[in-house]
Order: structure tokens, then C-alpha cells, then sequence
């Protein structure tokens, strides 16, 4: 019942942990960090565009999921200053449009990669089929 994933295009886990792990029909994300696939930081001091790319590294996940925006229940998001909020929230729509997950905003003083400003992670209701075998490779480690 329990499937830890590993989403091509992804970045290697800085840590011991998986990008994502399905449970019946639900998919809980790792917290998702503004990096290309080789683990860069992408955005520099700009908290939107870095905004920006975590919701391209979550579409990622999402789409080897057969899942969407809309399908994404519940997010967390980490700011390392939450006044950034009014920065990130014109993203955020960009790409979930009219869907509207449950959400919460955590202010912190310090994120994993050095440089990061804006970290996410989501849990994703998936379609009774689940998650398609293909898109993923099995976590290692």
C-alpha cells in the first residue's frame, strides 16, 4: 500500500528521504526546492522566480502522476520571510488557477539549501487508478 517514488527530472535528495510517497490514493510531496534537475538553485535573490520553479519541480511530480493543480488538496509553504507572501501568491495562481488547496504559510529562519527563500510541499488526492508505474524510479538508499 506504502510506495516511496523518485520523479525523473528531480534533483537528487539532499537527504534520506524520496520526492514522494503513495499511500492508497493519496501521494504526500517532499518539500519542493527552487533547483534544476543537477541540484542548482534557480532564481537567485528573487524570491518570486524562485517561487516559480518550485511550482515547475511540483508540476513535475504531478504529471508523472497523472495528476494536476487542481488535484493538489493541501499545501505547506515555508518562507523564510513571510511578507514574501504578496510576492509568490501572483505565482502560486499562475499555475493553480481556480483551484484553491487548503494552505499553510510557516515563517522559518533558515532553509536546507543555502540561497533558498521559498520551499513547498503538497498532498495530492489522486484518481482511483493511483500513480502509473513508468514516470517513476523506485527511491534508493
Amino acid at each position: 500500500m506504502r510506495k516511496e517514488l523518485r520523479v525523473a527530472g528531480l534533483a537528487e535528495p539532499i537527504s534520506h528521504y524520496c520526492d514522494a510517497v503513495q499511500f492508497g490514493n493519496l501521494l504526500f510531496i517532499s518539500g519542493v526546492p527552487p533547483t534544476d534537475a543537477a541540484g542548482k538553485l534557480v532564481g537567485g535573490d528573487d524570491v518570486a522566480a524562485q517561487a516559480r520553479q518550485v511550482f515547475r519541480n511540483l508540476k513535475l511530480v504531478l504529471d508523472a502522476a497523472g495528476a494536476s493543480f487542481a488535484d493538489v488538496l493541501k499545501v505547506t509553504v515555508y518562507l523564510l520571510d513571510v511578507n514574501d507572501r504578496a510576492k509568490i501568491n501572483p505565482v502560486r495562481k499562475e499555475f493553480f488557477g481556480n483551484a484553491r488547496p487548503a494552505s499553510t504559510l510557516i515563517g522559518i529562519s533558515e532553509l536546507a539549501i543555502p540561497g533558498m527563500k521559498v520551499e513547498i510541499e503538497a498532498v495530492v488526492g489522486l484518481r482511483a487508478s493511483g500513480v502509473p508505474e513508468a514516470p517513476y524510479h523506485p527511491a534508493t538508499g
